[in-house]
């Protein structure tokens, strides 16, 4: 048995593509003394990790070449030289593209398959939904009232975040790419409008939807949808800034914002929020929200894809908007 293993050999210009990976089979590692062997079943798929790929200053470092693509990820413990974790423990962590994986327990958390399925434990109750939580709860502060505006609002992030502002009382209008999604965020997920920004003039579908202006708007995109939604800012609104990803694979320099302006009139915020700032807190806001998927206040849904070798592919589809919900890869044999 060996362990597959995305590699990184190329920095990508523009979207990844079939070079910008290469897949190997190396031996499976051997735990040492204080470290678990853990294999995956899981793996995240995350349009940070675009980022992650990219030289220069940011909040983490980037992914060096010829390492395993950075990724999270749960799997089951297979062998252990480590105090707190036995074989056939589950703990989920930063365990990269990759099958097996080697640790020593530091930023690995131990969950329970029998309270939820894995999948979940890297989508509502892993980085996004923690994103989501403490994104809309911290950054933004919403208070029961508020008019939420969400893009990306069929994704792993913005889902849970039009949901969470629903059980505090807001209203909330999505903003998404296509029927399907539209029809998914209101039908489904209980937001109370839907914007199709591949069909619809963005300003003119703003101004039908939130006709007394924004109270947050927590994006996910970026670019000309963040510009539209600064044009309707109300009286000291809040900005989440959480990703770009319609910049991400940019040629060029991003695309900023020409309508800022509106930050002064409006005595508006726009701050940008980074998960791991809350690690502290993770545990209370998965019992949180695990109190809500269990009363059925807050829906999930993952999009799952089959075998390591279909990782380049299934991680195109973050860009070209190919899927619904929380992206995952099935990587066990």
């Amino acid at each position: 048995m060996m362990n597959k293993q995305i590699i990184l050999k190329n920095r990508p210009e523009g979207l990844p593509d079939s070079n910008t990976w290469e897949l190997q089979n190396n031996p499976i590692p051997e735990p040492g003394e204080g470290e678990v062997l853990v294999q995956h079943h899981y793996i995240s798929l995350d349009p940070a990790m675009r980022g992650w790929m990219r030289e220069g200053k940011s909040y983490i470092e980037p992914v060096e070449l010829g390492d395993v693509m950075r990724a999270g990820s749960i799997g089951k413990v297979m062998k252990s030289n480590h105090p707190k974790y036995k074989e056939g423990d589950f703990l989920t962590g930063w365990g990269g593209v990759q099958q097996y994986t080697v640790t020593d327990g530091a930023n690995w958390y131990p969950v329970d398959p029998n309270i939820a399925p894995l999948p979940l434990y890297i989508g509502t109750l892993g980085m996004p939904g923690m994103t989501a939580y403490f994104g809309i709860l911290e950054v933004g502060k919403i208070k029961e009232g508020d008019i939420v505006l969400v893009s990306g609002a069929a994704g792993a992030v913005g889902s849970v975040v039009g949901q969470i502002a629903k059980i505090k009382g807001c209203r909330v209008v999505g903003i998404a790419g296509g029927s399907e999604k539209c029809k998914y965020v209101v039908d489904e997920l209980g937001f109370d409008a839907a914007i199709d920004y591949k069909s619809e003039d963005i300003y003119e579908a703003l101004k039908r939807e939130c006709p007394k202006g924004i109270d947050v708007y927590f994006d996910n995109v970026g670019g000309e949808i963040l510009d539209a939604a600064l044009s309707r800012l109300r009286m000291h609104a809040r900005i989440v800034i959480c990703g770009a990803i319609s910049q991400y694979n940019n040629m060029n320099d991003v695309v900023g914002p020409k309508n800022y302006l509106s930050l002064l009139v409006n005595r508006a915020t726009m701050q940008g929020m980074v998960v791991m700032d809350y690690a502290k807190d993770y545990g209370k806001a998965a019992m949180e929200m695990g109190g809500w998927i269990a009363t059925g206040k807050l829906k999930t849904k993952e999009d799952i894809y089959e075998g390591i070798e279909n990782f380049h592919e299934t991680f195109l589809r973050l860009f070209s908007g190919d899927k619904m919900g929380k992206l995952v890869l099935k990587v066990i044999e």
